[in-house]
């Protein structure tokens, strides 16, 4: 039976806001996703990230938690208003406490803290001061990316910049659906777009300048993943020229982002479509964004397939009629898992982590009192087995993380959806383990050997 590599690295993830809560607590500053929340409509039923999963006061409950299911790695986010109220200047002793005690707890239980510097509560006065489309948002970014490293850097080792930015660059600058809601011109994006980099490159830089351990530092990134209908060679070539080498008025394709941080450049695919609309690219901008990193953060979901067409141009495959899909209306195609992966280590040669994957289920407790979630666990088996089959054809991939460790507030959907390894009662905050967290538990007790053949 294939195997994962020895080292390799199981957990399960979460983000500041969708489960701290405490939003008025401890010093911490408002987020543009306390602003969105305050807008009518903007979030399913009124739903605020105010209490939440109460995090804030509840982890010591939930590092036991993460104990008893056995993890290995707990990647997390740090919230910026927490530590840097207005953004900029004066650390709040009280946020930079918080995380001092998650991070010794973590530790405590034999669980590796892998901090993510980003994942999308930008500070709201700097929002108000242009955001990420002021030319000074990469050195905010920074000055922050030092100021946590400073408080952890002497027990973290594992470290990601960005999560997704497509996601709060695309569906918070152009959509909408995100914080801070706002529907801009294509330029406007990929002036935020360019700046949201170079904060990366930037925070990159004062990571290696500040920590006291040396660090390891990525980003989570997503996008458009997209599989071959087939493994023959031309619809194999053609779903990877779908992946990177195809542009629209959108930030989903992988390398408009990772080609600038792994290859030095924008995609000469990108620049010919976008034309005009590209930024201002000042001398020494894209030594900045291209900084050396560790390994390539991939959160993936799902995929789309597409075969080869004449002169192997991509084709979309439609998805068959009834096929699966979660409840975020999200296909499920255990294909991305080794594609994804596959295209991206091919391209990059950098190790590879699934730092998200997971699904949203229809889950709540039943009549024995417990929660069952048979779909999540064969959708999880799927999955991992596909990953696995990449890296025995040759992908370094050196983790995976679980999305997420507790159901929590999925953003504009607010507690609709559940993702949880771990069910969460909000009205009175229990914590209930779903049978996924006790399957989960045995996969990393076995190293992935309890997915069987498949």
């Amino acid at each position: 039976m294939k195997c994962f590599p020895e080292g390799f690295v199981w957990g399960a993830a979460a983000a500041s806001y969708q489960v701290e809560g405490g939003a008025r607590e401890g010093g911490r500053g408002l987020s543009v996703w306390d602003m969105m929340c305050r807008i009518p409509g903007k979030i399913w039923d009124g739903h605020t990230g105010d209490v939440g999963c109460d995090h804030y006061h509840r982890w010591r409950e939930d590092v036991d938690i993460m104990r008893e299911i056995g993890l290995q790695a707990y990647r997390f986010s740090v919230a910026w208003p927490r530590i840097l109220p207005d953004g900029t200047g004066k650390p709040n002793r009280e946020g930079v406490d918080f995380y001092d005690r998650l991070v010794d707890a973590l530790l405590e239980a034999g669980i590796e803290p892998w901090v993510t510097l980003f994942h999308w509560d930008y500070p709201y006065e700097l929002f108000c001061r242009g955001g990420w489309l002021s030319p000074d948002s990469p050195k905010w970014f920074a000055e922050y990316a030092a100021v946590v490293a400073d408080a952890l850097s002497d027990r973290v080792v594992r470290w990601m910049t960005h999560n997704e930015p497509p996601c709060f660059i695309g569906l918070g600058l152009q959509n909408g659906e995100h914080a801070p809601g706002l529907r801009m011109g294509f330029a406007e994006v990929l002036r935020a777009v360019h700046n949201a980099l170079l904060g990366h490159g930037l925070a990159v830089q004062a990571l290696r300048a500040t920590c006291r351990k040396k660090p390891m530092i990525g980003m989570a990134m997503c996008g458009r993943v997209t599989a071959p209908v087939s493994e023959d060679k031309g619809d194999v070539e053609a779903a990877r020229r779908h992946m990177f080498d195809e542009f629209g008025l959108d930030v989903w394709n992988y390398a408009l982002w990772t080609d600038p941080i792994f290859l030095g450049r924008y995609h000469e695919g990108a620049i010919r479509t976008y034309g005009d609309l590209m930024p201002p690219i000042c001398d020494g901008d894209m030594r900045i964004i291209a900084q050396p990193l560790d390994f390539y953060g991939m959160n993936i979901y799902s995929c789309g397939f597409v075969r080869a067409g004449k002169d192997v141009a991509p084709e979309p495959v439609a998805l068959p009629v009834g096929y699966g899909m979660t409840t975020m209306e999200w296909p499920v195609t255990p294909q991305a898992l080794y594609w994804g992966p596959r295209f991206a280590w091919e391209r990059y040669g950098k190790p590879i982590v699934i730092t998200e994957n997971g699904m949203s289920n229809t889950d709540w407790i039943a009549v024995d009192g417990r929660v069952h979630d048979p779909q999540r666990i064969d959708f999880l088996t799927r999955y991992l087995r596909e990953y696995r089959r990449a890296i025995s054809h040759g992908v370094e991939a050196i983790g995976y993380f679980q999305w997420s460790i507790m159901d929590n507030f999925e953003w504009a959907h607010g507690y609709k959806r559940r993702f949880g390894l771990v069910y969460v009662d909000y009205p009175s905050g229990r914590r209930i383990l779903k049978d996924s967290a006790r399957w989960y538990a045995e996969v990393i007790r076995s190293s992935g050997a309890s997915l069987g053949d498949g």
